[in-house]
């Protein structure tokens, strides 16, 4: 079991997502927005940082899981005033997070969006669906806080699949064996799994 946050970095909004992973269940535990309104971009920067900082250290105290963190990258914006304020944002967020020693892995809004849609030009009413859907979620959440929570489900997507890869990678030299090209799991294996 793990709990993941997952990022979606805005200077306006920054939206965040928190999902608990359990094998292959994913389950909504908390989604929502920081929401900075004020003109100066260091006082945002703070509402950022403070927030997430008071998120997580929540989680972190009431929670006996590991704890994850995602963040979507920057992409290339054709306003340069635009991109920068994104990336102080998104450095602000990925600082509250190192400064409470967590692992942050980032991926693109294409690898988001591909990962929960199926589509890596998915439009952001598909993108509040599929988080929906995947979630069982009765009500619809803002599109920042969407965004936060499919960023949490990449993840967990991504993790889930590269710990499947390393464990067949390694059977193959510890006795699995193997029957029509797949690695079978000794019950040692399970017991170490569980």
């Amino acid at each position: 079991m793990a709990i993941i946050i997952g990022i979606d970095p805005g200077s306006r909004m920054t939206g965040y997502g928190i999902v608990q992973q359990t094998g292959d269940k994913l389950t909504y535990i908390d989604a929502g927005t920081i929401r900075t309104d004020t003109k100066e971009m260091p006082e945002r920067l703070k509402r950022i940082f403070n927030g997430l900082t008071r998120i997580t250290q929540h989680h972190l105290k009431y929670a006996d899981e590991p704890l994850y963190t995602a963040i979507e990258q920057v992409f290339m914006a054709e306003n340069p005033d635009s991109a920068l304020k994104l990336g102080q944002a998104r450095g602000a967020a990925i600082a509250a997070m190192v400064a409470l020693d967590l692992e942050v892995s980032e991926y693109t809004a294409r690898q988001i969006k591909q990962a929960v849609c199926g589509y890596g030009a998915a439009a952001k009413e598909q993108v509040q669906e599929m988080v929906c859907r995947i979630l069982q979620l009765e009500v619809v959440p803002q599109q920042d806080a969407a965004d936060g929570l499919a960023c949490a489900i990449c993840h967990a997507h991504s993790s889930h699949s590269m710990n499947k890869i390393l464990l067949n990678s390694s059977m193959r030299g510890r006795g699995g064996s193997k029957k029509k090209g797949r690695w079978r799991l000794t019950e040692e294996d399970l017991g170490n799994l569980r």
